[in-house]
């Protein structure tokens, strides 16, 4: 019996989404676009989960968090010009959240004796990152149309690499 991990299926789909992060890289007003509706179509599916859960449960707070929600999402797919524009917005608030607990968090491993400046600049950098994007529409488009991107890419890399890594795994097993 062939073993499912040699297949040819990671290098198609890590060959895929190289392509696909270079789309995303070559027409960021549509990427954003793409952005907008599938974090709509996400929320939206969340909260039909949450909804059906709450039925379940008999809980008003899963049934509230659901409608929430299942609206929020679908004012994203329906707005995506919109939705397109505020993502760069909230993309800075999670990066200056993230950014100030890893600066706080540097403090507390400092007080343990263990390094912590990667940390800190780690957080210094993500402060410096979402004032740029919240001062800057362009700036912050620009930064999310490039971390999706190269996100993108970068799983197609590793897929390809998977393919690899296992092609040879499967072959040691065979011999």
């Amino acid at each position: 019996m062939k073993d499912k991990r040699c297949s040819i299926w990671h290098l198609f789909a890590g060959i895929a989404m190289i392509i696909l992060g270079i789309a995303i890289w070559a027409n960021p007003f549509a990427s954003l676009l793409a952005i907008a509706f599938y974090l709509g179509l996400i929320l939206f599916l969340l909260g039909c989960g949450y909804i059906t859960f709450s039925l379940s449960q008999y809980s008003g707070w899963y049934m509230v968090a659901g409608l929430f929600d299942v609206f929020i999402g679908l004012i994203f797919m329906t707005n995506l010009g919109l939705t397109a524009e505020t993502l760069p917005v909230f993309f800075a608030l999670w990066i200056l959240a993230s950014g100030t607990m890893q600066i706080a968090g540097s403090w507390e491993i400092r007080k343990l004796g263990m390094p912590w400046g990667w940390s800190m600049a780690s957080g210094i950098v993500g402060v410096i990152l979402a004032y740029f994007i919240l001062t800057s529409q362009t700036f912050g488009e620009w930064a999310l149309v490039l971390t999706a991107g190269t996100y993108v890419v970068t799983y197609g890399i590793i897929s390809i690499s998977e393919y690899f890594y296992f092609r040879h795994y499967c072959r040691l097993l065979e011999k």
